[in-house]
């Protein structure tokens, strides 16, 4: 084992050598003084909700991730999931929502949207694999629609994910573990010229439980080059991903049951896909003369995806079977310029933020017939579409009292979609545009304890094809939210601090997943409302505790008299976190994290319904030295014989021997859980 450990802390040393450089400053640090803090910093006095907070890097480092999107599971509430490859957008839920690949809820990655907007899998979709965690300096979220600068797919939550521009230390990581597991990553930073450059890099594999193996490639690149100070400044960064995988799809729980397949088994072997994003921004920041802040950030991004799917196996092609690719090939451009302007008003301190939020989509869009990943044909259906989205957003801050003060804004949208289509009826143009207003009170603090009201529209877009096609039916291109929240925030126990928000939030429509054709679809109007209970407890430098619990109830608000039930189908209804982290006991950290998601309808009138599970994962972390440390992870730590994710739809099997109907079999589809899974990395820093 020590000659394993040395010639790998040789491996580790190259991939960071590279670009390492030294400052006096950096020599005469002490390496083995460890900074206590908590996983968030959501102290009282520090948010515009209960609701609102900041995950710090601390707490990246601590839990094991199965996945870079498990980053966002770090929000409270939120659950993150699999329903395919691991190359594939997450699954997201929050807030009674089944998010689908994003929907609803905003992600943005150096405050570079993630989420695209009709797209081929889905209205939204949100694929944050190019993440490389280590990069990570905080991530701040909100939920609900009572935020003027947050737009489109933010009425559940948004995430802005942010990078250091500077590495407190550089990093180099290799890491082994079950079914191929291997990753590569090293990043560092040092002075260049008149600024400062940081890079990271990824090399990773992963074959996954499944009798088909995933084989899942994947190669990440950041660049980032940095001048100034806070008051004048500008970041910018190079961004680079691509991504190669097999599928194993959701499954039908009668092919396990009676033995045809096991539950990491495939109906479909040929399903899998392969994607790639490559981007440019710059971040630009400067206090004005007259004391007012800019800031602006620019960026253009190239995005790619090619995905091969079979959820209904024979039900529509009894003789090709029902594969299909969906193919997105986009172009984007963005600017979100804005200013912040603080004064006076009667004497009470005032905060006026004024912003744009502009960005233009350029879309080729088609969906294939296929057969182990063959192209059957012309395209079902090909697209160019030419999509602009624009808000103009004020907000003004007051602060009343020392213990008083308002946040009012508003927010207009603007939407604009030319769809081209290769059947000319399905042609056309959109316009519109939406007015959002937010308020929110905040009381205190009174006793270590702050009070909130906050209230606010929002609004998620529609598949611009969804905005033009002929039939069935078309939908609105921009749909009408409305949210209200009160809640507390309090640190009057010792080391303690607690929030609670009571939420509600209605849709004048759903976006809904379908199970058997892998999209979203526009739907009936719906209400949502619950509870939230989040806990940071740090009762001494080397002991923090995290819980989290939230509860919802999901719901309908018009009847549909051909879909019996007002049940919204996936809607999650309970969640619960705990993690315990223990730091510095002579060399060695751990970590252990549990996980509850609750049971989910799967039908509108109940009828069906998932699984829930409790999932526990640890990390065992051991200190060799003042730059080398091994990690050892371990995922679903108990072994147990959960499901990601679950669907009630009509799939046909080709069984020649007990054929089936036609019309197919209803039956519940699911992506399984992976079993117990341990990895080892050896860490060095520099």
């Amino acid at each position: 084992m020590g000659a394993i450990l040395k010639k790998t802390k040789v491996a580790l040393a190259f991939f960071s050598a590279l670009c390492v450089q030294h400052s006096p400053a950096q020599e005469n640090e002490k390496p083995d003084q460890v900074r206590i803090i908590g996983h968030y910093e959501n102290a009282v006095g520090t948010s515009d909700a209960a609701s609102q907070g900041t995950i710090t890097p601390q707490l990246i480092e601590a839990r094991p991730m199965l996945r870079p999107g498990e980053v966002l599971e770090y929000v409270p509430g939120v659950i993150i999931t699999q329903h395919s490859g691991d190359g594939k957008a997450n699954q997201y839920f929050l807030r009674g929502f089944n998010l689908d690949h994003g929907t609803d809820f905003l992600t943005t990655i150096n405050h570079m949207p993630v989420n695209l907007p009709t797209h081929a899998h889905g209205q939204g979709y949100s694929d944050i694999n190019f993440l490389l965690p280590e990069l990570v300096s905080r991530v701040a979220y909100k939920k609900g629609p009572y935020f003027a600068e947050e737009g489109d797919f933010s009425s559940a939550g948004a995430a802005d994910i942010d990078y250091y521009t500077k590495m407190p230390k550089g990093i180099a990581s290799l890491a082994l573990g079950n079914n191929g597991y291997r990753r590569a990553m090293a990043a560092n930073s040092f002075d260049s010229g008149p600024g400062h450059l940081l890079y990271g890099f990824e090399l990773f594999h992963n074959d996954g439980p499944w009798i088909n193996p995933e084989d899942y490639r994947k190669l990440n690149g950041v660049l980032r080059f940095s001048e100034g100070t806070n008051a004048d400044g500008y970041t910018l960064s190079l961004m680079g991903y691509t991504g190669k995988w097999n599928a194993t799809d959701q499954i039908p729980q009668r092919a396990v049951d009676d033995g045809t397949i096991s539950r990491f088994g495939a109906i479909d072997p040929s399903d899998g896909g392969n994607t790639s994003r490559y981007s440019v921004s710059l971040d630009r920041h400067k206090v004005l003369e007259n004391g007012a802040v800019f800031h602006m950030d620019v960026y253009a991004i190239k995005y790619r995806l090619n995905l091969f799917s079979n959820f209904t196996y024979f039900l529509n092609n009894q003789t090709d079977g029902d594969q299909f690719e969906q193919s997105d090939d986009r172009t984007i451009i963005g600017l979100t310029p804005s200013w912040v302007f603080n004064g006076k008003w009667d004497e009470h301190q005032t905060t006026h933020k004024l912003g744009v939020d502009a960005r233009r989509d350029d879309i080729n869009v088609a969906l294939y017939d296929t057969a182990a990943r063959d192209r059957l044909g012309p395209p079902v259906r090909s697209d160019k579409v030419l999509q602009t989205g624009a808000g103009l957003y004020y907000e003004n801050a007051m602060q009343w009292s020392d213990t008083f003060r308002s946040i009012a804004g508003v927010r207009e949208d603007f939407y604009d979609a030319r769809v081209d289509s290769d059947n000319p009826a399905n042609s056309g143009t959109t316009n519109a545009h939406i007015a959002s207003p937010k308020l929110s009170f905040i009381f205190g603090p009174f006793d270590k304890t702050e009070y909130f009201l906050n209230t606010g529209q929002g609004f998620h877009s529609n598949d611009a094809r969804g905005t033009t096609i002929a039939a069935p039916t078309r939908v609105p291109a921009l749909v009408k939210t409305r949210g209200e929240e009160i809640g507390m925030r309090t640190e009057v126990v010792p080391h303690l601090q607690s929030s609670l928000s009571l939420w509600r939030l209605a849709l004048d429509s759903e976006l809904v997943f379908r199970g058997d054709t892998g999209n979203t679809e526009a739907s009936r109007p719906s209400l949502r409302r619950g509870i939230e209970w989040s806990n940071r407890y740090i009762p001494h430098d080397w002991l923090l505790v995290d819980l989290d619990l939230s509860a919802s109830r999901a719901r309908f608000t018009e009847d549909d008299p051909l879909v019996p039930g007002n049940y919204i189908p996936g809607a999650i209804d309970r969640v619960a976190s705990l993690g315990v982290t223990v730091k510095d006991l002579g060399p060695w950290s751990g970590t252990v994290h549990a996980r509850y998601f609750g049971p989910r309808p799967l039908k509108e009138d109940n009828s069906q319904r998932s699984q829930s599970s409790t999932i526990f994962s640890a990390r065992a972390s051991y200190k060799v030295d003042a730059k080398t440390s091994v990690n050892f992870d371990v995922f679903n730590l108990f072994n147990r014989k959960s499901n990601d994710i679950e669907y009630y739809y009509a799939s046909r099997l080709n069984n020649p021997v007990q054929p089936e109907p036609a019309s197919g079999v209803q039956d519940i589809h699911f992506h399984p859980a992976e079993p117990r899974t341990a990895r080892l990395a050896l860490v060095m820093h520099y």
